[in-house]
């Protein structure tokens, strides 16, 4: 999947300018299923554009600039049913959290604590993201996928919290050998 399906996405379920797409697909409900820049999203506008896969209106208010408001076309939803008929790839995911957890034996118990700390508070924030955007939402493949991240955010902060004294244990062993040894 790329970014011209994303936008397609989110412009089949309502008009938007191009801010609200990157604002949608960087940090609001959009932002779970594509990672694209900033600097993607309008080439792949106009490049929609100019192959009739979307329209744009102008809309101005006095004292703004003008807001180019893109609205997905016939020959769009076709565009983005052909796309989403393609088997998607494999779900990526990366995590820098982990790798500091992988060489956590090297680093200070406390800043192990403190991260998995913020690591528990951010996975509570992402969970309340997630409740409160199923609340909103009528459609049954939005519920669903929305459960579906509900359901992976709570396995994951029921293992850190379940699991971080194992962690904070392996915290800074490393660094304990080391100093021992230099002693010696």
């Amino acid at each position: 999947m790329n970014v011209r399906t994303l936008c397609l996405a989110i412009l089949h379920f309502e008009d938007a300018t191009g801010y609200e797409i990157k604002k949608a697909s960087a940090e609001g409900k959009y932002s779970y299923f594509v990672d694209v820049s900033f600097g993607s999203i309008y080439p792949a506008l106009a490049k929609l554009e100019a192959e009739g896969c979307v329209t744009v209106r102008h809309e101005i208010t006095a004292g703004k600039p003008a807001r180019k408001v893109y609205s997905i076309t016939d020959a769009g939803n076709a565009e983005l049913r052909a796309a989403l008929s393609e088997t998607p790839g494999r779900d990526v995911f990366r995590s820098e959290f982990l790798l500091v957890a992988m060489l956590c034996d090297g680093l200070p118990q406390e800043n192990i604590r403190t991260m998995i700390d913020e690591r528990i508070a951010a996975k509570r924030a992402e969970l309340k993201q997630l409740k409160d955007a199923r609340a909103t939402i009528s459609l049954t493949g939005a519920q669903w996928t929305l459960s579906y991240g509900i359901a992976c955010t709570s396995a994951a902060l029921a293992y850190l919290e379940s699991s971080r004294d194992e962690l904070e244990a392996f915290a800074g062993t490393a660094l304990e050998n080391t100093e021992r040894n230099a002693a010696q």
